[in-house]
């Protein structure tokens, strides 16, 4: 088991810009997954995935929408308007 702060480190030297973690964004993870955080120590093999599953569950920030936050899915038509065709 290592520190928080440890974790932060070798968390974010495996993983892409997208996807590196803050001390801020890292607490917030504690609170909302307590069960998986039952003892004091971050273990990179044990938590690194649910963080990153949990990170990817976040909405973003489109700085283009003036703070509105976006899904990380794109929104997908499952019904499309056909033209009327006549028998």
């Amino acid at each position: 088991m290592i520190s928080k702060e440890q974790f932060l480190i070798e968390h974010n030297k495996l993983s892409p810009k997208n996807l590196q973690a803050t001390l801020a964004l890292l607490n917030r993870f504690q609170e909302e997954k307590r069960p998986l955080l039952k003892d004091d120590g971050w273990s990179v093999d044990k938590l690194r995935i649910p963080l990153i599953s949990w990170m990817l569950s976040l909405p973003v920030k489109d700085p283009k929408a003036n703070g509105k936050k976006m899904s990380r899915k794109k929104e997908v038509q499952i019904f499309k308007n056909y033209p009327v065709t006549k028998c």
